[in-house]
């Protein structure tokens, strides 16, 4: 019986799979892509009897193709922290949704998994932002700060990885940055021993050097725009260099606009942490979409950004 496995690019995906996966050892298809294709179900071709697990891609963006999953006669489990719009009823569907702001699909997992692969799900935390969350949830493996602050950088150096706009902006498929993870049970063994997180390590080192330098394009008491170019390393970091901003003043809202090769722009929106709200609300207006204390819009035309600068101001006064 054919297995699929569906995931988002970034640390929440991949980690959610690899948790699954060391519980229930099996190979199956993996379709994935950079953090942003969340379209992933139209790709999936299959028949009645096969099983499909999705992981951190929202709903809404792919009820179309669930349906049409469903009627196919596949079975689907679903595990997800975006906003799902309707959620449908079928014998066939396996539903574990909940956009609670300090929840992530890994943790999620964790949850279903019963704690079983603790420690990848507190990485997948730390790589989504949840940095509260990881620690709370990190609290049974007993770790010392060191070893958190360890978990925290490779979930930050995954997700890194899963930014960009097409396969050839990050330094790995995330097809193949899981399998580099899937020999691994112990994160702190594939830190020591992966070159993938070494050379994931100097890339969010040497592309977060070049951000720091760039001063907002507006700044006000309550959020901070910035406005990066269309270069390769600019679209690496722009998610990452988001949640930097976000832990670094709690209290205000946060936009990164990253300038599109042929014009416009792709937004991350961070809210403030001290108040995890209305990222989706706004993106949502601009055809984009996430969660509330994070999301994004895939393409701002660049006639729409002074809209878009008003309704950040105006969500987050």
């Amino acid at each position: 019986m054919p297995l699929i496995d569906v995931f988002n690019g970034d640390a929440d995906g991949i980690c959610a799979l690899h948790q699954l996966r060391l519980t229930d050892p099996a190979d199956s298809e993996l379709i994935t892509g950079p953090k942003r294709d969340i379209g992933l179900l139209k790709r999936v071709d299959a028949q009645a009897g096969d099983r499909i697990t999705v992981l951190d891609i929202a709903l809404s963006k792919n009820r179309d193709a669930l349906d049409r999953l469903l009627e196919a006669g596949a079975h689907v489990r679903y595990f997800d922290h975006h906003q799902p719009g309707d959620i449908p009823a079928h014998p066939h569907f396996e539903p574990h949704i909940d956009t609670d702001a300090n929840v992530c699909t890994s943790l999620l997992v964790n949850r279903y998994l019963h704690g079983r692969q603790l420690a990848w799900a507190v990485t997948a935390a730390f790589g989504d932002n949840l940095a509260d969350a990881a620690r709370q949830a990190a609290a049974p493996l007993n770790l010392s700060t060191g070893q958190l602050t360890q978990l925290q950088s490779l979930g930050e150096c995954l997700n890194y990885n899963g930014y960009g706009e097409t396969l050839d902006d990050l330094f790995y498929d995330p097809a193949e940055l899981y399998r580099q993870l899937r020999p691994f049970a112990d994160p702190f063994a594939f830190a020591a021993e992966s070159t993938a997180y070494r050379t994931l390590k100097t890339g969010y080192r040497e592309d977060m050097a070049r951000v720091v330098a760039l001063d907002a394009m507006e700044a006000r008491a309550a959020g901070r725009i910035f406005m990066l170019p269309a270069e390769k390393w600019a679209r690496r970091i722009s998610g990452v260099f988001g949640n930097r901003l976000a832990v670094e003043s709690p209290a205000q809202a946060h936009a990164v606009l990253t300038a599109r090769p042929g014009g416009g722009y792709v937004v991350s929106v961070r809210a403030p942490l001290a108040a995890r709200s209305g990222a989706d609300e706004l993106c949502s207006q601009f055809d984009g979409g996430g969660r509330k204390g994070a999301a994004g819009i895939n393409h701002l035309p660049e006639s729409e950004l002074g809209r878009f600068i008003a309704s950040f101001f105006e969500i987050y006064k």
